[in-house]
Parts: structure tokens; C-alpha cells; sequence
């Protein structure tokens, strides 16, 4: 049974991925501030980790590697620039950059990007070992054009940077990574969203979804040729053959339909 870990599992992409891969028969370890009490499947591992904190993410990694399964995926879904979107009745993510509060540089570079390194050089001892091994980088659009705010476009252009100089390190051992794009996914803040009538979800993905894609990739004959690329998690479906839980494959989005 193959080995997986899932950062920010306690809610949005990441609970997904861990539903999914768990639902692929991976023995999922699943991390985040309040993965006590998030809603996972009693087959996965919750591993209480808050990985703006060294020491935690280091614990988290014992607890896989006393395990004695390896690992053989690490999805970095773990990511602060959704909270506090709202402050004082005042929308803050929008506001030009001299505007940011500065918490919102620590979500989305502290817990996201350098929270996705320290967990990447934890994993790659263990995958280099066994000869094998993929890191997924959750990334987006933003990287590659302007979405939201700078602080946002910063972060996932630096996550992808971040994948491609990983896979050019890792190459020789066999690892892989990538950064992976989902669409526009259901999770509970998109949902509340929806529910106010300001998304239109007929071209969504469930989390799961994402899980499903991470699971078809990893066993992808062909995995090594895609380390350091961004790959669109719809359009990796439609060449993996992966459908949603709905029994659809959304349709991929592109730069200029962001």
C-alpha cells in the first residue's frame, strides 16, 4: 500500500486530496491546525502540525517515517492567503499592494510557500532512498497572471519556480514534482460563495477530484517526463482517463478563461 501526506487537511484541496488518495487505498497521513476535528475517513492519520513551525512539520514526518511504509507522495496544500479576507467589514484582498495587510505576505509565503520547502526537504530523504517518489506543489493561475492581488501572483510564481528547481535537484534520483492547478474547486468557502449567487459552479471539481488526479499521476508510466512542469489537474483527467465523483471531467481552463 502505497504512502501518502497531505498538508492543510483539515478543510478545502487538501481534506479532498486526502479523501481521495485514502478512497485509492493509500495510507494517507493527513496534517493541519485543526485536523482533530476535521471530517476524514477513520482510515486516515491525523497529524496535528501547524507548518509555519518547524518542529511540528519535523514531528509530522517522524510519525510517517515510524511508520515504516516510506512515502511516496507529499502534497503541499497547506496555504494561509485565504483567511482573514475580511477585516474591520472592510474586502482587503483586492487592495493594491501598498494597502496589504502584511498578515496576508505571511499566509500565503510563510504557510504556504516556505511551509511547502521545509516539507519538500523532509520528503526527499525518504523518496530518494527508496528511488522513487512524488511531491506536488498546489499552485494556480496567479503565477502566471494578475489574480486578486501581488501578494497572490508572488506566491505561486515562487511555488512554481520552487517545483521546477526541486525536479532539476530530485531528477537524478528518481523523484518527481510538480505544481498542480486545479479548477475552480467546491470547497466550503466556495460553496458559501455560491450560495450567494456569486459563482457559477456548472464547471467545477470536487476536492476528491483533485485527490483522483494526484493518485492516476502518481501512477503515471510516464511521471518522470512531467517532474517540473505545471500540469492542469482537468486536463491531466482527460489524458489519465480520471473522472470527478459526479462522473464528469470538467473542462480545462486555460490563461485566458482565468
Amino acid at each position: 500500500m502505497p504512502t501518502a501526506l497531505v498538508t492543510g487537511a483539515s478543510r478545502g484541496v487538501g481534506r479532498g486530496v486526502a479523501i481521495g488518495l485514502a478512497a485509492a487505498d493509500f495510507n494517507v497521513f493527513a496534517t493541519g491546525r485543526s485536523i482533530e476535528s476535521a471530517d476524514l475517513p477513520p482510515s486516515i492519520v491525523r497529524v496535528r502540525c501547524d507548518h509555519t513551525h518547524d518542529d511540528e512539520t519535523a514531528l509530522a514526518f517522524q510519525r510517517v517515517s515510524e511508520a515504516g511504509g516510506g512515502l511516496d507522495v507529499l502534497v503541499n496544500s497547506a496555504w494561509g492567503g485565504y483567511e482573514q479576507m475580511v477585516e474591520n467589514g472592510v474586502f482587503t484582498w483586492g487592495v493594491p499592494f501598498w494597502l496589504q495587510p502584511t498578515h496576508r505576505w505571511a499566509g500565503m509565503m510563510d504557510a504556504g510557500v516556505r511551509a511547502a520547502f521545509v516539507a519538500g526537504a523532509h520528503a526527499a530523504p525518504m523518496m530518494i532512498a527508496q528511488g522513487k517518489g512524488l511531491i506536488v506543489n498546489i499552485s494556480f493561475w496567479p503565477a502566471q497572471k494578475y489574480v486578486g492581488n501581488t501578494i497572490y501572483g508572488i506566491s505561486k510564481a515562487a511555488t512554481d519556480k520552487m517545483t521546477a528547481d526541486m525536479a532539476h535537484e530530485l531528477l537524478p534520483h528518481g523523484v518527481a514534482v510538480v505544481s498542480l492547478y486545479p479548477g475552480l474547486v467546491r470547497t466550503e468557502s466556495v460553496m458559501a460563495a455560491a450560495k450567494g449567487g456569486w459563482l457559477d459552479l456548472s464547471n467545477s471539481e470536487s476536492p476528491e477530484f483533485i485527490g483522483r488526479v494526484i493518485d492516476a499521476l502518481s501512477r503515471d508510466p510516464h511521471l518522470m517526463e512531467r517532474s517540473g512542469q505545471v500540469v492542469i489537474a482537468a486536463q491531466l483527467a482527460r489524458e489519465l482517463n480520471v473522472f470527478d465523483t459526479d462522473g464528469k471531467q470538467p473542462v480545462p481552463l486555460t490563461l485566458d478563461r482565468v
